[in-house]
């Protein structure tokens, strides 16, 4: 049962504004993924052309989950996307996070302040017992992301990556 009247908000944190990816971002996106920086841990290649950006920006419209840009504020330039993906409803529901940001904003707890609203979103308004999320062995900054944010890693390797977790009752404690 996919929820279709659930609203997905523009999100709003000190220094960043989450706005839902539109058709009208295929520009910034298209600059954004054409980074082999932005995509080196990532299952798609560096965008080479507009239309390869349009196709992610479908994607994620079509898919059951949402994308936002991550916009900073000084300077109202999109420099990430973060959201959810194979949003699973019914029983246990939950649904898997992703997230990319430009490389000159790696460091400085960019993608830690645009988590935290989003995550908060997926366990009170998507009502998500549990987000998950995959990771590749070299990717040192996201593993230490996640461990901030207190996602548990499974133990097992699966087609070579680390799995993690989020249950809803471990993120109301922290």
């Amino acid at each position: 049962m996919i929820n279709s009247n659930l609203k997905f908000p523009e999100l709003d944190t000190d220094r960043l504004k989450l706005t839902i990816l539109t058709l009208d971002d295929t520009e910034a996106v298209f600059k954004h993924f054409s980074d082999e920086n932005v995509t080196r841990f990532m299952d798609i290649s560096p965008c080479k052309d507009r239309d390869e950006a349009e196709e992610i920006i479908r994607f994620h419209i079509e898919d059951t989950g949402c994308r936002w840009g991550i916009v900073s504020k000084s300077d109202a330039e999109l420099i990430g996307t973060c959201g959810f993906h194979c949003w699973i409803q019914g029983e246990q529901p939950r649904s898997e996070i992703g997230f990319d940001l430009a490389r000159g904003y790696w460091g400085k707890g960019i993608m830690q302040e645009a988590l935290k609203p989003v995550i908060d979103f997926g366990f009170k308004q998507m009502r998500l017992d549990k987000i998950e999320a995959t990771v590749e062995q070299d990717n040192d900054r996201s593993i230490t992301l996640l461990q901030k944010l207190n996602f548990e890693r499974e133990t097992e390797l699966r087609d070579q990556l680390i799995y993690f977790f989020l249950l809803r009752e471990r993120w109301e404690l922290r």
